[in-house]
This record gives C-alpha cells, structure tokens and sequence, in this order.
C-alpha cells in the first residue's frame, strides 16, 4: 500500500508547482492586460500572506524547542557534535554573510517603490523603535502564552528558549514533553502545507496587483532575485563548499555530487531535501564514513546546516524591504542576520517553512513590511529547488568533512566508489518508501547515533 501511496503524494506536490507557475504567467497577463482589475486582486495575495502569519508563532516555537534538544542530544555525543555543531553554526552564518553581500550588490527589488504610504509608515514605526531598552523589554511576554496570541516573534523566540533549556534541565523527564512538541510540530507542518495549497491563488493576486502598478519594472525585479540567487548558491556549492572540500578532505566536489545524483533528481522533484535523508545516510556511509559520524552529522545538519535557506532568507528579505520603498540600513541587517541565526534552524525539508521563516524576520524588525511577502510567493516555488539541493550538498561535504576532522573517512573506500569499483547496492534500502516519511530528527539522530 506504501508503495501506491508515495507517487501519488510526489504526483500532487508537482501539481502544486504547476499551478503556482499557471498562476503567475495569469497574473502577469492579466496585470498588463487589465491594470485596474490586477490591483483589485491584491487582497488575494494579502489573505494568503495572513494564512502564512497565521503559522509563524508555532513554527518557530516548535522547531527551536526541538532544535535545543537535538543540541543537548549531539553535545553529549562528544568530539564528533561538538565539530559538527561548530561548522554548521559557522557555514549558516558565512551563507547569510553571503547573501547579504550579493542582495546589497544586486539591490533586487530597486525602483518598485509599491507604495509610498507604507514607506511613510515604516519610517514611523522605526523612529518609534530606536530606544534600545524598550526594544528589550519588549522581548519578555506579559505572559508566557501571550507571545502566541499577540504574534511577537521575538517574544516567541524566546519562550521557545527557554523551553528548550527548561526541558534540557529536565532530562529524562522532559523527553515525554520533547516528544509530545514533535508530534505538534508534525501537525502545524500539515497544516502549513494544506494552506501551501492556497499558492496559486496568493501568487495569482500578488502578481497580477503588482505588475498592473509597476508594469515591467515588477518582472525584471523578480528576475534579478531569482536569477541572482540561482547564481550566488551555484557559487557558494563550488567555490565555497569545493574548496573547502578539497582543502580538508581532498575530495573533487564534482565526484561527490555524481555520486548523489539520484539524490540530486529525488530532490529536485518534491523541493525538499529531507525526503533523500535516509539515503544521505545510506550512501554517506557507503562512500567511507563511519556510522557514528553519519548517524550524528546528517541529522543534525538537517535542522542546523540550511546553507541554501540562510541565503535565500537574507536576499528575499532585501528585496521585500526594496520593493516596499523602506530599505534595511545597516543595523537592521546585521540585527536580521542574528535572527536568521537562530530562527532559520528547522525550516528544511518542509515545502513553505522557508517562506514562514521570512515572513518571521520582517515580522520582528519591521512589521511594516510583512504584506511584501506576497511579492515573493510568485517565484518561491522556483527558489525552492535551489533552497533544498544547497541545502542536501552542503550536509554531504559536511559529513566528509568532519569525518576527515575526527579520522573517520576511509579515502581509499571513496576512491573506489567514485571510480565505479565499489557501487552502491540499492537493495540496501530495504524500504525505500522511508524516504517520504522521515522520522523526528531528535529521535532519528539518537538512533542513528547508537549505531554500532
């Protein structure tokens, strides 16, 4: 019965990606076609924009908690969670450096200038919030669930932290607790990715409101974010990632992303990463990784080492900020960066949470600019591929990295199986249809973990 079941969900999810790009091409016709009509469909683009709103308190909430406990999980683990922990932890924050950098090169979304009253607003709203202690004091909640109700994000960021540590001082008692917050994180993800349906119809508004308004100028912005980050997570896999690969492990990156290459095309058609997690590991450890090593750094990079979703996160939100007339200064962006830190954790693997996760940045440092969000639906599911395939190459130069660090990759084995000598055996996946279904990743990592 799996087996009928797992194409038909890979079929509905490529359904989805359709109707989004039908949705687009729609509402550009009809933004040059009718512009009147176009900016009168905007509140179809702003409903959805609520819907997502609408999920990014539990999103959050649930994947710091978890990710706290899949720290404690790693660091007790010794050598090999300490270096992976410190790497993913350096490499996300060198990707949203790097997106940074290009957004402010590229300035995608320049010349929109949607509207002049909400620039007017956002430049209120900032004046208001330049006191440092009231920007402090407005972290704590009045209580310890209004953080969920009023839709602060930094009020809820920090609930969830002190949750997690909370639970961590627990132990063994907590984990019922752990547990129970995984099986609600499962349930807030089925429902982002049934409102993820609403897509088109979000994508369809947005769309259609801002070319009818801007005409042309909407579309070469689009293009220049997309293409821009394209090219920049192109760069960052062989530049950065390469030759750091061949540097510390003296592995050709291009032989390690061959070997993937079923992986690769398993990706490329759902745009999440997660469902190849169980071959990731598989074939890491084919290729010459010790179990251990690959039962602690592949789950763990999963929720921490989002190398793809840290760039898109930075550049999307230059944009956003652009495109709404109200740039981020300088202070804002590194302030942006430092949140995307730690809120980014978690958001791989599930079609949308990207998209809540940027939504949660504009909504902590610029409420303002939220409705902007709309504005990138259109190509989201374009950027999505590029998200998850970074995301899966970074995880895999991850594992031969801090393999090598600890003395635990055998070269000679990777020799052979990129020479072809050694394939791997597909018939070691005794069920394949795992790969649809992944498990919670702080029980996945202490199972894989205790792998002999």
């Amino acid at each position: 019965m799996s087996t009928r079941t797992e194409p038909r969900r890979r079929d509905r999810t490529h359904y989805l990606y359709l109707a989004v790009i039908a949705a687009v091409i729609l509402g550009i016709t009809v933004g040059f076609a009718a512009p009147d009509l176009a900016k009168s469909l905007k509140p179809l683009g702003t409903a959805f924009v609520n819907l997502i709103k609408m999920m990014i308190s539990p999103i959050i909430f649930c994947t710091i908690v978890l990710g706290v406990g899949s720290v404690a999980r790693a660091s007790k683990i010794g050598k090999v969670g300490g270096l992976a922990l410190g790497y993913f932890m350096v490499m996300s924050t060198v990707a949203l450096g790097i997106g940074l950098v290009v957004g402010n090169i590229l300035h995608p979304g320049d010349g929109l200038q949607l509207t002049e009253a909400v620039a007017a607003k956002g430049e209120a709203q900032v004046k208001s919030a330049e006191g440092t202690t009231e920007f402090l004091l407005g972290i704590i909640p009045k209580t310890l669930v209004s953080a969920f109700t009023e839709g602060s994000v930094l009020q809820t960021l920090f609930v969830a932290l002190l949750v997690g540590f909370g639970l961590l001082a627990l132990g063994s008692r907590g984990e019922p607790v752990l547990r129970g917050i995984g099986h609600i994180q499962t349930l807030v993800f089925r429902v982002l990715g049934m409102i993820m349906w609403a897509a088109p119809i979000g994508a369809f508004g947005a769309i259609a409101a801002v070319v009818g308004e801007t005409g042309l100028a909407a579309l070469k912005s689009l293009a220049v974010i997309m293409l821009g980050f394209y090219a920049t997570c192109l760069l960052f896999v062989v530049v950065v990632l390469g030759v750091l690969l061949w540097l510390v492990a003296r592995v050709n990156l291009f032989s390690l992303l061959r070997y993937l290459g079923r992986e690769f095309l398993l990706i490329l058609s759902t745009s999440s990463s997660e469902v190849a997690l169980p071959r990731l590991i598989a074939k890491m450890e084919h290729l010459g990784v010790s179990k251990p090593v690959v039962g602690i750094t592949v789950p763990t990079g999963y929720s921490f080492n989002l190398d793809g979703t840290a760039i898109y996160l930075t550049m999307a939100t230059l944009f956003v900020a652009n495109a709404m007339g109200n740039p981020l200064s300088a202070g804002e962006q590194i302030s942006l960066l430092l949140f995307m830190i730690i809120a980014s954790k978690g958001a791989a693997g599930v079609t949308g949470a990207g998209l809540a996760t940027l939504a949660g940045g504009l909504q902590s440092h610029r409420p303002e600019l939220v409705d902007g969000v709309g504005l990138i639906v259109g190509i989201d599911r374009f950027m999505s591929e590029a998200r998850a395939l970074t995301n899966f190459a970074g995880n895999a130069v991850a594992t031969v990295l801090v393999g090598t660090w600890t003395k635990e990759f055998d070269r000679g084995q990777a020799a052979r199986v990129f020479a072809g000598q050694a394939p791997f055996d597909e018939a070691s996946l005794v069920d394949d249809q795992e790969e649809s279904v992944p498990e919670p990743r702080h029980e996945l990592l202490e199972q894989t973990a205790a792998r002999p």
